[in-house]
C-alpha cells in the first residue's frame, strides 16, 4: 500500500496545529516534518518543540527528517517529543551506524536519507538498521523545487537490495512529488510519497492526497 506523507514545510506556519489536524481528515497516512538547522542546509525551520506540539494534535505517525549537522545530538530530544520515525542524513553523520542504533534504542523507527549527489551505495552497510530509507529527489532546503529523475535509479536500487537481502524498510521519496512524478516513483519502488505544495497548494487537498495514493 502506498502511503502519503504531506510535508508541514508547505503548511501555514502560523496555523500548524490546524493544518496537521486537517491532514488527518484529508486522508494522510504520515505527517512529514522537515527539520533544518541553517548549517547542513541554508534554511532554518523548527525543532523538537514543534514536534512535541504537533504530537498533541494528531494520532498519525510523525516522520521527522533531520537535515542537521551532528544528528546524534537530537536523538533523545525527538524521542521525548513523540517522533515515530527519525531520519538522518548519511552525509551529516560519520557515525551513522551508531546513531541509527541509538534511534532504535530510544524507541523510534530509524531511517537514512540521501541527497541527490550521494550514491545509494553510501547507505548499503546501514540498511539492516533502517525502517525507512529516504531518497531526496530535489536538493534539500526549500519546497517547490522540480523533480530530479535521477532519484528513480536510487529507488530501484533500494528496492532490489530490500528484496535480495530480505529486509523490510519503507522507501520514501521527497521532492517535486505530484500526480505525475508519483507514478514514476511508485513504479520504481517507492512506498511513501512526501508531498508539500502539491497537497497544501491544492484547492481540494483530500483529492490531491487520493491522487498520490492511486499512483
Amino acid at each position: 500500500m502506498i502511503k502519503v506523507a504531506p510535508s508541514m514545510l508547505s503548511a501555514d506556519f502560523a496555523e500548524m496545529g490546524r493544518d496537521v489536524a486537517r491532514l488527518e481528515a484529508w486522508g494522510a497516512d504520515i505527517i512529514h516534518l522537515d527539520v533544518m538547522d541553517g548549517t547542513f542546509v541554508p534554511t532554518i525551520t523548527f525543532g523538537p518543540a514543534m514536534c512535541a506540539a504537533l504530537r498533541k494534535r494528531t494520532k498519525l505517525p510523525l516522520d521527522v527528517h533531520i537535515m542537521v549537522e551532528h544528528p546524534d545530538t537530537y536523538v533523545e530530544q525527538f524521542a521525548e517529543a513523540g517522533a515515530d520515525y527519525l531520519v538522518l542524513h548519511r552525509e551529516a553523520d560519520a557515525h551513522a551506524h551508531r546513531t541509527l542504533q541509538r534511534i532504535r534504542e530510544a524507541g523510534m523507527k530509524a531511517g537514512v536519507a540521501l541527497n541527490p549527489g550521494t550514491s545509494a551505495t553510501e547507505a548499503e552497510y546501514l540498511l539492516e538498521l533502517c525502517d525507512m530509507t529516504l531518497v531526496m529527489s530535489v536538493n534539500p532546503g526549500a519546497g517547490g523545487q522540480k523533480f530530479l529523475p535521477g532519484a528513480l535509479r536510487k529507488v530501484e536500487w533500494l528496492r532490489e537490495q530490500r528484496e535480495k537481502r530480505g529486509l523490510a524498510y519503507e522507501i520514501e521519496i521527497d521532492g517535486g512529488i505530484n500526480a505525475d512524478t508519483a507514478r514514476l516513483a511508485v513504479a520504481a519502488g517507492a512506498t511513501v510519497l512526501v508531498a508539500g505544495s502539491f497537497v497544501f497548494g491544492a484547492k481540494e487537498p483530500e483529492k490531491a492526497i487520493l491522487a498520490l495514493r492511486e499512483a
